[in-house]
């Protein structure tokens, strides 16, 4: 008789092993790529605020794996699912300004829904 062991999906250890993590953490660097592009002149509106909330994605995720309590995550993933939302408004306004085009905006806003999906679950 085989021994039947209980493969039961163990958490990760450290926030950068999280699925979630590592899928706002690509899209982040694809995000920093994009704003490289914009003009100088949005050096510190646009191109600023785009990173700074791409960043907010993921350090929030981070924060939360970090979190003892239900409610402490669950508080602190319902930020990061508001910067998933800033970060769309912005790429919609880069898309309006015509720094990215239409496949870009649509390809990103996409893939940011599914995080959002992520952190939901």
């Amino acid at each position: 008789m085989v021994n039947k062991v209980n493969k039961r999906k163990e958490t990760p250890y450290k926030f950068y092993q999280l699925d979630i993590w590592k899928d706002g953490y690509k899209l982040a660097m694809e995000v920093y790529d994009i704003t490289d592009k914009y003009p100088s002149e949005e050096k510190y509106a646009l191109t600023s605020q785009s990173r700074k909330s791409v960043n907010s994605v993921i350090a929030n995720i981070a924060e939360a794996h970090g979190r003892y309590r239900y409610a402490d995550k669950m508080r602190v993933l319902y930020i990061a699912r508001g910067e998933v939302q800033e970060t769309q408004s912005h790429l919609a306004v880069a898309w309006g300004r015509k720094y990215i085009d239409i496949k870009t905006f649509q390809n990103l806003s996409r893939r940011y829904e599914k995080l959002k999906i992520g952190i939901n679950n």
